[in-house]
């Protein structure tokens, strides 16, 4: 049996340590689950990841309940097949997949999520997914693709995504520069009652704007797209890729937050990951568990606690050591993490 304090890594720590177990079959008991927010305990969006890996696994689980600080997950093998999640919250829809798509790597499912937000707070969007942390998983060998339904916004949700996951063997990757810039895109979208305020225009625009000063000599595409959605809502996401890598950046419309503020946050957020890192800094941290499985090394913008603590949880599941040296992270020792041998 595994512990795990879980309160200084909120949702990820449970996220990792409910992932690798089910792909190692390692019985894990997860104490003080996010007692450091304001609403501590599992909550809807994390109750239904915890949920359907339980069926992926053939788990036995215990404590699982809204607001609950434990949970107890002892996982069986891993099946193949049809996965679907309901979230009646906006719960983010990213947040869901995190968790799936560690095991995801040893079995073929295909995940249909219906509910929750694709664009909600306190997480990256749908598109961060599509458009940075696939494509660099699919470097690994893990061709993981998705199909938009339905966008939600929070508080309301309502979003619909297909993911397709394969079963695969991955492999290392290796990001030591970033090269040069090929491309530079983004998306502006919004709810539909906010066309006539042009609110995707606008937040494009702005963004364009400050990309142009930083890249002069780089074409940057942003689409507009506007979307029937539950309830009014706008988000920006843009994605610079490089020769070697893919730096993503997104922003979430609040109340009293105008769409050139949108912009501005995504802009600065992009900026400082590329200018420091080799991956940005929240795709970093989602490869960490994939990285452990197959081995690789990048340079993250700034080592964060979180990430030190989703280390701290994987080196308690697989038989591997991270290096951290220069705000670059590397497994340096790597045994037999084979997830074909794990159970």
């Amino acid at each position: 049996m595994i512990y795990i304090d879980g309160k200084e890594g909120g949702g990820q720590i449970l996220r990792t340590a409910l992932g690798l177990s089910a792909i190692t079959g390692k019985e894990c008991t997860i104490e003080n689950i996010r007692m450091g927010r304001p609403n501590p305990g599992l909550q809807e969006q994390h109750l239904q990841g915890v949920f359907v890996l339980q069926k992926l696994s053939n788990a036995e689980l215990k404590g699982a309940e809204k607001g609950s600080t434990k949970i107890i997950f002892s996982p069986n093998r891993l099946k193949k097949g049809d996965i679907e999640v309901k979230i009646s919250t906006a719960g983010s829809v990213g947040l869901i997949l995190q968790v799936l798509l560690i095991p995801g790597v040893q079995t073929k499912i295909d995940i249909r999520i219906k509910g929750g937000a694709s664009y909600g707070k306190f997480a990256p969007p749908i598109h961060h997914f599509e458009n940075v942390l696939f494509p660099l998983l699919r470097k690994m060998n893990y061709a993981v693709n998705l199909n938009i339904i339905r966008h939600g916004f929070f508080p309301k949700g309502g979003a619909e995504i297909e993911v397709f996951s394969p079963e695969t063997i991955l492999k290392p990757l290796h990001i030591p520069k970033k090269g040069k810039i090929l491309s530079i895109k983004g998306i502006s979208i919004a709810s539909k009652d906010l066309e006539k305020t042009e609110c995707a225009e606008r937040q494009a625009k702005e963004a364009k704007q400050l990309l142009e000063k930083k890249f002069p000599e780089i074409p940057i595409h942003i689409q507009i797209e506007y979307v029937d959605a539950l309830n009014t809502g706008s988000g920006l996401q843009i994605t610079i890729e490089t020769e070697q890598s893919f730096f993503g950046a997104d922003a979430l419309a609040e109340k009293g937050k105008t769409a050139e503020t949108i912009a501005q946050e995504a802009v600065e957020s992009l900026l400082d990951s590329y200018e420091h890192g080799t991956v940005d800094i929240h795709t970093a941290d989602m490869l960490l568990p994939y990285i452990a499985l197959a081995g690789g090394s990048y340079k993250i913008p700034k080592i964060t606690n979180h990430v030190k603590t989703n280390i701290q949880v994987i080196e308690q599941f697989l038989d591997v050591k991270f290096k951290i040296k220069e705000n670059t992270v590397s497994l340096i020792n790597k045994k037999d993490t084979s997830s074909k041998n794990a159970h």
